[in-house]
């Protein structure tokens, strides 16, 4: 992996669990064990690397879900999203964590990331208007639907003292069960009986 791609990494990892405030370009450097002033050859400053991890984020969540969804229809594909972002979750959960994050921070970066996912955003809601068409799936609000869906599994992935302070432990049991949940609850909004 060349150097620019192991500091966004980095970078990815410390400001999607500490924060961006949080995460000093210093410490970045000290992780990786280079100077500041490499970080600084390859994004100009603090800013730049955000903007870096903000697309390097979008780029890694659209090619999960799309691959995921490519030859699969009705039920079986949302069954597939929900899996990657739950692998997602499990396995790089920085990752959301940066996204909430960016989220948090809003505009320009907010926007940004919103910009970065609305390509994979607006395929999930055709894919869902065109299920519903058809009848394979019940009608609602895709965006309503797509919005519950992603709260659960922020909430899930990013939110470790709220689940401990209504008494769950974020272990990967307790993951399983939630996506199980999530899977129950997209089926009975979904699913044409």
């Amino acid at each position: 992996m060349d150097t620019r791609s192991r500091i966004v990494d980095v970078a990815v990892e410390n400001f999607g669990t500490r924060g961006y405030e949080a995460t000093s370009l210093d410490a970045v450097a000290a992780e990786l064990e280079v100077s500041k002033q490499t970080i600084l050859y390859h994004f100009r400053s603090k800013e730049g690397l955000l903007e870096a991890t903000i697309a390097s984020a979008g780029v890694e969540l659209t090619e999960a879900i799309v691959k995921r969804i490519a030859n699969t229809t009705g039920w079986p594909a949302i069954e597939e999203v929900v899996r990657a972002v739950f692998r997602i979750a499990i396995r790089k959960p920085a990752l959301l964590g940066l996204l909430r994050e960016v989220m948090r921070l809003g505009p320009p970066w907010a926007t940004m990331a919103s910009s970065e996912l609305e390509p994979v955003v607006a395929r999930a809601r055709t894919f869902l208007q065109r299920e519903m068409a058809s009848g394979r799936m019940r009608d609602t609000d895709p965006n309503l639907l797509m919005v519950s869906a992603y709260s659960t599994v922020m909430g899930v992935a990013t939110e470790v003292e709220v689940l401990r302070a209504v008494g769950i432990e974020p272990t990967l049991r307790e993951t399983v069960r939630r996506r199980r949940e999530l899977m129950r609850f997209l089926r009975l909004a979904l699913a044409v009986d």
